[in-house]
């Protein structure tokens, strides 16, 4: 299967060297590293030197854009269906310096408050057999457009102008459906709720969605505009109605739902859905949109589906080194940042599809991604490193490091 995979994309490279150094490289991110980068990369793979995986981020010639469509199409094959969802969020990685692309103080949910940090927006796919990453936009904020030097130096191609994130979600999805990728709905939190743009291009292709938005945000109701929490406050008891939002970790997670008609004159199906904790009331709204009659469960469970991308979060992160990216340009990261979305999507193709060619006893859970990344790393795929190797490797790392030490106390002594 991993063959399989790595030979649907072996078209975007140019000659068969930096083919044959991404498959180790995809295996290096599949590997039980205790740190991924280049230099742990290039030693699992038997190199003498990191210079090889560096180059293949930065300087080989091979398509990172084909990449990731071929990516997309292998979910897709093993994963589509009519009735699945793409879901939109952001995620961000702390980062020392000001010179890695895109990166500058600003608020990221994975630190939970305002820190030095490079933001880039995804797209998953998720329906029932299962959900991967199938597309990523760095986010470059406006003090780096507005600097074509910095640009220039973090390898920005030329022209590359300011994007919100909705702007880049828009991109990706415009991307995905002019693929003719399946899917009926669009899922994602307030960011990109209340992007009206967003919502125009989902409703000109009738594709549904729901779309978190906060209790300020207003609706349209016969002659009058309210906001959200206001028409919550007029509900009565009946309008409310017990559903599950999906599973868990600890079970399935009920909620109050209800459902508000808004926008009487537009066409197709808009509204209000209000989700409203069973235990603290707390009250969460999602502006909606179909082509046609959606039942209160199906928004709920679109709704709900939008966790899935945390999930391929926390997978892509801990089992491939989508976080662990020590580069500083643009090319460099949309290279890392896609082949770690090809090792995640070959788990989730894996846990998807063996269940099938080996029913498991009704006494145990399926396979899940961290399950096949811990059953594929115990495979031969990489010849064993014996003595020298493993010494060669020590004495050079020491090398390295030996160097910085000695250019960072000479330039420490330089300063006035």
């Amino acid at each position: 299967m991993f063959d399989e995979l790595m030979g649907r994309v072996a078209g975007q490279f140019s000659r068969v060297e930096p083919r044959r150094r991404a498959r180790a490289f995809v295996l290096g991110l599949l590997a039980d590293l205790p740190r991924k980068n280049c230099w742990s990369i290039a030693e699992h793979a038997g190199d003498r030197s990191p210079g090889g995986m560096q180059h293949l981020l930065g300087r080989a010639c091979w398509d990172a854009g084909g990449v990731r469509d071929d990516l997309r199409d292998y979910v897709i094959d093993h994963l589509g269906d009519e009735g699945a969802v793409l879901v939109v969020d952001e995620t961000g990685d702390v980062k020392k310096g000001t010179a890695t692309a895109g990166v500058q103080r600003q608020y990221t949910g994975t630190a939970g408050r305002t820190e030095n940090a490079q933001v880039a927006v995804y797209l998953a796919y998720a329906a029932p057999a299962g959900h991967a990453l199938i597309d990523r936009e760095l986010y470059l904020p406006r003090s780096w457009t507005a600097d074509p030097d910095r640009c220039r130096a973090a390898g920005v191609p030329e022209g590359t102008a300011f994007a919100t994130k909705p702007a880049l979600a828009r991109r990706m999805l415009a991307r995905t459906l002019d693929a003719g990728v399946p899917a009926a709905w669009v899922a994602a939190d307030e960011v990109y709720g209340t992007d009206p743009a967003l919502r125009g291009d989902l409703e000109a292709r009738g594709t549904g969605y729901v779309l978190a938005v906060a209790c300020r945000h207003r609706f349209t109701t016969g002659l009058r505009t309210c906001r959200a929490d206001e028409l919550a406050r007029h509900l009565p008891r009946s309008a409310w109605q017990r559903y599950s939002a999906g599973a868990g970790a600890k079970g399935h997670r009920y909620y109050d739902w209800a459902w508000i008609r808004t926008d009487p004159r537009q066409p197709g199906h808009h509204g209000l859905l209000v989700r409203r904790n069973r235990r603290t009331r707390e009250l969460a709204f999602y502006r909606c949109y179909s082509p046609r009659h959606a039942p209160l469960a199906a928004l709920v469970k679109v709704a709900g589906s939008r966790w899935v991308i945390e999930e391929n979060f926390q997978a892509g992160k801990g089992l491939a080194g989508l976080d662990e990216h020590q580069v500083r340009t643009w090319t460099s990261w949309h290279r890392w940042v896609t082949l770690a979305m090809l090792a995640c999507a070959f788990l989730t193709v894996a846990a998807a599809t063996e269940p099938s060619r080996q029913p498991g006893s009704p006494q145990q859970i399926p396979l899940t991604r961290s399950e096949i990344a811990r059953l594929f790393t115990t495979l031969p795929t990489q010849p064993a490193p014996d003595i020298r190797h493993l010494l060669h490797w020590s004495a050079w790392r020491r090398r390295h490091q030996h160097r910085a030490k000695t250019s960072h106390y000479q330039r420490q002594a330089r300063e006035p």
